[in-house]
């Protein structure tokens, strides 16, 4: 008898849980249905990076392969925005000849 209240017991305990999935997965849904009309409009995502004492002739001198100096720590994360609206910050990640963002702490 105390198996089958037990067994009784785990059965309902169990069936809320899986009401709440259910309505996780429909309120997700939901969430991404109503996203859906915007996902296609352009956005500006920049990276802000501080170079103190840059001048307009560095600027004309730069070409391919040309390194930029910065007081930037590679330790300290760099602020990621879209369309001028920080969203998160991130540290600069190289691989190969490519240079990636890897987003540490959303905003």
């Amino acid at each position: 008898m105390a198996a089958a209240t037990q067994a009784l017991s785990t059965t309902a305990a169990e069936k809320p849980r899986q009401a709440g999935g259910a309505e996780n997965e429909n309120q997700k849904q939901n969430e991404e249905a109503c996203w859906r009309p915007v996902l296609d409009l352009p956005c500006q995502l920049t990276v802000d990076l501080p170079l103190p004492g840059f001048k307009l002739a560095d600027f004309l001198k730069l070409q391919v392969g040309s390194v930029v100096a910065t007081r930037w720590r590679i330790a300290q994360d760099v602020p990621l925005r879209v369309n001028g609206t920080l969203i998160a910050w991130g540290e600069f990640e190289g691989g190969g000849r490519r240079l990636a963002l890897r987003l540490t702490e959303l905003a």
